[in-house]
């Protein structure tokens, strides 16, 4: 029992005034060698470690609120809370401190807080006079009791002791009364000093005031009191929107009492603290510190009590499942829901996971997977808002359930599916529910939140799983909207064109921008399932279609996904980009520009910048040997001058060691012929040291040139096997533009691979015809 009644949980106050939770534990008063006194000990539940060792000061205020909490600062700005499972065992505490302290335990606050403006006051207090003298409560007063709350406010001991004298002899209650005959007198001047009166003692900060004020029978009146302020020429009508406009609906009927009346008690002190109170100026923002703890534990207690209700929560899922359950109901089920996981964000972690899991497995994934498939906008909107709160706790519980899902024969019934439907139908001119959704599918499709150790599996298997059955779903209309066309049989390309037109329609173009968001994201962070789906379905192709868009900001997120493939400098997808030619409608678009100096302009310079300074060789011959000639005449940069200058050296690079390598060659021969001939011992010595020099000289080269010979011979396999072999250019059959690109890094590997066999002397006329032949460059599309 003892355990039980010492179980607590300990609570800290950050900046931002808002109650952080430290953990729960069984706390007890014991002496502490290290703090030289009697002090206040927690120890987790969970492994025994200390979450609080705090020594009882003899000059520290204690506050008990609630029954159940009990309140004190350590320092400036530091706030500490522990609140008890049981009352007795918060009294237990509670009589230890006041021990400790020489105080009767009857009391609500140990200490008066003093600060040093305070100890020159403190002498003007008679010391027999342990509260206010308190004017009579009659309406001739209500100006002088205004007085006195306002000028208290000022000083924490006048404060302290206002508040004790309030409590007693039911004063608040009978201020009430007041209230209630100047409205019935219509006696505005009174109203106006009970408003400033209700105002003071809320910023007393008590929490034994606010049970008197915020109980069921006196709750209205304060709010009737806040009516009046005098600034207004009018006062405001709360009281009739509270009675009137706001609703309390109850989708499954509250049996309980004492929540229901939880329920109301919180909206109500919400609504005054949101709406009726002006918001608190610098030296007033700590006044309401414990209103605002006031409404945090309330929520904590609702949350704890409906979660504890089970019978309550599966008849709510039940109803929401329901096929026959009316569509205004099913809405009120699902705004319940999205009120019920925004309340739960005031649990501790432990608990908030318990919560969770509760949902989960009385069925909150296929509840919500149906209701996002309805067509009330209201429904959809609320079951978005709580598929964000389940993703943003626990990513990987939603993949689970989206993998356990049976694999049936439509692919659009799984519920990511169903979430990326949503997402593309969007009604919103805006989109806003489907960049909320982008995100949420972006968290789910993160390997950084998929490393746990448990699974070590579940990257490997959601990924595979979303790329089999989703991906396509993600791309659909980005590739709708980039449909091929095929060109006539008579084009001598042969190829397949891309239609032109681009979606002019902003809310598509904008869809389009989030889809290409996310597949960026998919490039740069899945390496093998995002290549094979590029190269598959062509994608890069489809994508820069897009360049064309008369929205720039559509034709930057194209570049993007390019620039990220780019930027992984792999030459898979640069063998890729070559063989497509896909460089062209990027530099299409820089010449479309013309001399407009903007971000897209920017951002493709930044490309070729980025091929320049990373020495992407395959890429800079690429370039130059296709489109220098369409850049050459930008010179407001250096980027394409330094590309051709890059490209320039290597060629010259190889060049030397092809011409090293094929007179060391010649030069062996040479030697074998005369060692044959002459049979000589001097000559086979002087052979073999020059082909040991030869090869010491150029290791590097002779290295790289059994390379490229192993990829010749490769490529001459795969030809055999039946992939059709590059044709070498002839001025007679015109080359796509694919054909060239291919050929460029091929050439000089097959001279290389052809020179070193056997040197018949017709192949130095052969060479010469070859040079003699222009370099053929496909011209760009108009």
């Amino acid at each position: 029992m003892s355990d039980t009644r010492r179980r607590v949980k300990v609570y800290t106050l950050n900046e931002d005034r808002q109650w952080d939770d430290r953990g729960t534990g069984h706390v007890s008063s014991t002496f502490i060698e290290r703090q030289k006194g009697i002090s206040l000990l927690v120890r987790a539940e969970s492994d025994g470690s200390v979450l609080l060792e705090s020594r009882i000061s003899p000059n520290t205020a204690y506050q008990k609120q609630q029954d159940t909490l009990i309140v004190w600062s350590e320092a400036e700005n530091y706030d500490l809370a522990l609140s008890f499972q049981e009352k007795a065992g918060c009294d237990e505490i509670w009589e230890k401190i006041c021990q400790v302290q020489g105080k009767d335990p009857a009391v609500e606050i140990t200490q008066d807080p003093i600060d040093e403006s305070e100890e020159e006051r403190i002498e003007e207090l008679p010391e027999t006079s342990h509260l206010v003298d308190l004017p009579p409560c009659e309406l001739a007063k209500l100006e002088e009791i205004a007085d006195l709350v306002t000028s208290v406010l000022s000083s924490p001991i006048r404060r302290e002791k206002l508040a004790l004298a309030l409590m007693s002899d039911g004063y608040i209650k009978r201020l009430l009364q007041l209230f209630q005959e100047c409205e019935d007198l219509d006696n505005r001047e009174g109203l106006h000093h009970l408003y400033e009166i209700v105002r003071g003692v809320l910023f007393l900060n008590k929490a034994a005031l606010f049970e008197v004020m915020f109980s069921d029978d006196s709750i209205m009146d304060v709010v009737g009191c806040l009516e009046y302020d005098p600034a207004l020429v009018q006062p405001k009508r709360h009281r009739e929107f509270l009675t009137k406009t706001a609703k309390f609906k109850e989708v499954i009927p509250i049996t309980d009492s004492e929540l229901r009346q939880k329920i109301h008690q919180t909206y109500r002190v919400q609504y005054i603290q949101d709406i009726i109170l002006p918001t608190p100026s610098v030296f007033e923002e700590n006044f309401l510190s414990t209103l605002t703890s006031f409404i945090f534990f309330n929520k904590v207690e609702i949350v704890s009590m409906l979660q504890e209700d089970e019978k309550f929560l599966t008849e709510v899922f039940a109803q929401l499942t329901d096929e026959a359950t009316e569509g205004a109901k099913r809405r009120e089920l699902v705004n319940f829901f999205k009120e019920f996981c925004a309340f739960s964000q005031t649990l501790q972690p432990q608990n908030r996971d318990a919560f969770f899991k509760t949902l989960a497995n009385l069925g909150i994934l296929p509840a919500l997977e149906i209701v996002m498939g309805m067509d009330d906008l209201q429904v959809r909107a609320a079951a978005i808002d709580i598929f964000s709160y389940l993703v943003e706790f626990s990513p990987s519980m939603v993949r689970e359930f989206i993998m356990q899902e049976p694999q049936q024969t439509d692919d659009d019934v799984l519920l990511i599916n169903v979430v990326i439907k949503q997402m593309i139908c969007d009604s919103d001119p805006e989109l806003g529910g489907a960049v909320q959704l982008m995100g949420l599918l972006r968290t789910l499709i993160d390997p950084e939140n998929m490393l746990a150790p448990t699974n070590k599996t579940e990257k490997t298997e959601f990924l595979s799983f979303f790329y089999k059955y989703c991906m396509q779903v993600l791309t659909a209309p980005l590739l709708a909207n980039t449909a091929e066309e095929d060109s006539s049989k008579d084009s001598l390309e042969g190829a397949t064109k891309i239609n032109p037109v681009c979606p002019d329609n902003f809310q598509t173009a904008q869809l389009l921008a989030l889809i290409l968001e996310l597949l960026t994201f998919c490039v740069e962070h899945h390496t093998y399932h995002i290549k094979n789906y590029i190269m598959t379905k062509d994608l890069l192709r489809r994508v820069l279609v897009l360049m064309n868009s008369k929205h720039t900001f559509l034709a930057l997120c194209a570049l993007r996904f390019m620039r990220r493939i780019i930027g992984l400098k792999d030459e898979f997808y640069n063998r890729y980009i070559i063989k497509g030619n896909l460089f062209e409608p990027v530099i299409n678009a820089l010449l479309d520009n013309g001399t407009r100096y903007n971000l897209l302009n920017s951002a493709v310079i930044e490309l070729f910048e980025f091929i320049k300074v990373e020495d992407i060789k395959s890429l800079t011959a690429h370039i130059v040997d296709n489109f220098y000639t369409a850049l050459e005449s930008i010179e407001y940069v250096q980027t394409f001058k330094g590309l051709k200058s890059k490209y320039e050296q290597e060629r010259e690079r190889q060049n030397q060691r092809l011409n090293r390598y094929r007179r060391d060659a010649r030069t062996m021969d040479d030697d074998e012929e005369m060692w044959f001939n002459e049979d000589e011992d001097d000559d086979e010595g002087e052979t073999v040291v020059e082909k040991s020099r030869s090869e010491e000289d150029f290791p590097e080269s002779y290295g790289k040139f059994i390379q490229a010979k192993k990829a010749a011979a490769a490529n001459g396999a795969n030809s055999a096997n039946g992939k059709p072999a590059v044709p070498p250019p002839s001025p007679a059959s015109p080359n796509s533009s694919s054909a060239k690109t291919t050929l460029l890094p091929a050439a000089p590997l097959t001279k290389t691979g052809l020179v070193g066999l056997v040197d018949y002397p017709d192949d130095e006329d052969e060479e010469e015809e070859e040079e003699e032949s222009p370099r053929k460059r496909p011209r760009l599309g108009t």
